[in-house]
C-alpha cells in the first residue's frame, strides 16, 4: 500500500512514505534520521512490511478451481507485538503461511534497526505502521460492504488488485509463479498434511534467514534449499523435506557434486556438468530450523566441509553434526 525511500536533505537522511491518496499520489516524511546507512535498514524493513501485508488482501484465492478471498488476520501483528506470534500459527494455505513467516521476518528486522534509534524516531515508525493498517482496514471495509458511512475519507486508498507496494524482497515471495507453485504443492491434500508441509516450510525458510552468508537457494520454499558455497570445489548440499502429502519418506540430506559432461575439461573450468549425489542421511526425526541453519553456516565457514562429508561411510556421523549417513550413491 505504501512505497518507502530515503532522500538526503540538509544533511540528514528523510525517510519518505509514498502512496495513492484521494487526490493522487502523495509523499510524506516519515522520520529523519542523521546518517544515511541507518535509514537503508529501516526502509528495506517497512518496504517488505508494506508489501507483505497488503499483497494477501488484494488478490483472489484461486486455490481447488474456486475464486476466495485470503485472510486479513495478519493485519493486527502491523502494530501489536503480542499479535506477532499468531502469524507463525497459522495453516490456511502454503503461500499464505510463507506470507505471513516473512512478514514476521521484516517486523522483527524493523524492530532490531530501530532499537538503537531515539524514542522519537521509533514513535514515527509505530505511527507510520498505524497509519498503513488504517488505511488497509478502511478500505477493505469499503469493498466488503462493511463500512460506516459516519467514517472520514482513508488518507491512503487501498484498491483490490492495485496494489501499491515494492514487490521485490529477493526471493519472489510475492511472484506469481511461487504462489502458483505453492498452490500446486497443496492441491488435493488433507488438513493434517497441509499443516504438516506449512510446518516443513517454516523450518526451510526460518533456516534460510538464520543461516548467515552462505549462498543458498531456496529452490522450493516448501520442500527443498540448495546450498553451493564459493570455493567449495563443486560439492553442494541439498536439504530436502518430504513433499507436500507424501506422508512415507523422512528428510533427506544429501552432498553431492558436479562433474563435467566432458571428461576431458577440468572439473574448475567446465562449460556443463551434471550433479551427482555422493552420501544421503535419511532423519529419523524432522530437523528443526536451528539445525538446518548450523549446517549452512558450517559450510560458509569451511566450504571443503562438504568434500569431507562426501567421504563418509553409511553408518558415519556427518563431521560437526549428530546425522547419521544412510547411504552413499556412487558404490
Amino acid at each position: 500500500m505504501t512505497i518507502y525511500s530515503q532522500h538526503a536533505t540538509r544533511g540528514k537522511s528523510q525517510i519518505l512514505a509514498t502512496y495513492q491518496g484521494p487526490d493522487g499520489v502523495v509523499s510524506k516524511t516519515v522520520t529523519s534520521l542523521a546518517e544515511p546507512h541507518l535509514a537503508v535498514p529501516v526502509v528495506d524493513a517497512l518496504n517488505k512490511i508494506s508489501a507483505f501485508a497488503t499483497a494477501p488482501v488484494s488478490i483472489h484465492d484461486r486455490r481447488e478451481r474456486r475464486v476466495g478471498y485470503y485472510p486479513r488476520t495478519h493485519l493486527p501483528a502491523l502494530t501489536d507485538p503480542a499479535a506477532r506470534p499468531s502469524l507463525l500459527g497459522g495453516a490456511h494455505s502454503l503461500w499464505y503461511e510463507y506470507v505471513c513467516l516473512r512478514l514476521y521476518q521484516a517486523l522483527a528486522d524493523l524492530e532490531s534497526s530501530v532499537a538503537a534509534l531515539p524514542d522519537t524516531v521509533s514513535r514515527a515508525i509505530r505511527s507510520e505502521l498505524e497509519a498503513e493498517k488504517h488505511g488497509l482496514q478502511t478500505g477493505l471495509a469499503d469493498f466488503s460492504g462493511t463500512s460506516s458511512e459516519e467514517e472520514p475519507e482513508a488518507e491512503r486508498c487501498w484498491e483490490f488488485g492495485q496494489a501499491f507496494v515494492k514487490y521485490d524482497d529477493g526471493l519472489d515471495t510475492l511472484s506469481d509463479k511461487t504462489r502458483e507453485q505453492l498452490d500446486r504443492h497443496e492441491s488435493g491434500l488433507t488438513s493434517e498434511q497441509r499443516e504438516r508441509a506449512v510446518a516443513a516450510l517454516r523450518v526451510l525458510v526460518t533456516a534460510h534467514s538464520e543461516g548467515g552468508d552462505v549462498w543458498a537457494a531456496l529452490d522450493d520454499p516448501s520442500c527443498r534449499l540448495f546450498v553451493e558455497p564459493y570455493d567449495s570445489d563443486g560439492f553442494y548440499l541439498t536439504i530436502e523435506a518430504p513433499e507436500p502429502g507424501d506422508d512415507e519418506t523422512s528428510w533427506e540430506i544429501e552432498v553431492g557434486r558436479w562433474v563435467p559432461d566432458d571428461p576431458e575439461e577440468e572439473p574448475e573450468n567446465y562449460t556443463s556438468a551434471t550433479g551427482h549425489d555422493m552420501v544421503g542421511c535419511a532423519l529419523p526425526v524432522a530437523p528443526t530450523a536451528e539445525e538446518i541453519a548450523h549446517l549452512l553456516k558450517s559450510v560458509d565457514e569451511k566450504p571443503l566441509l562438504l568434500a569431507e562429508w562426501a567421504e563418509s561411510r553409511v553408518g558415519a556421523v556427518l563431521a560437526g553434526t549428530a546425522m547419521v549417513v544412510t547411504a552413499r550413491y556412487d558404490s
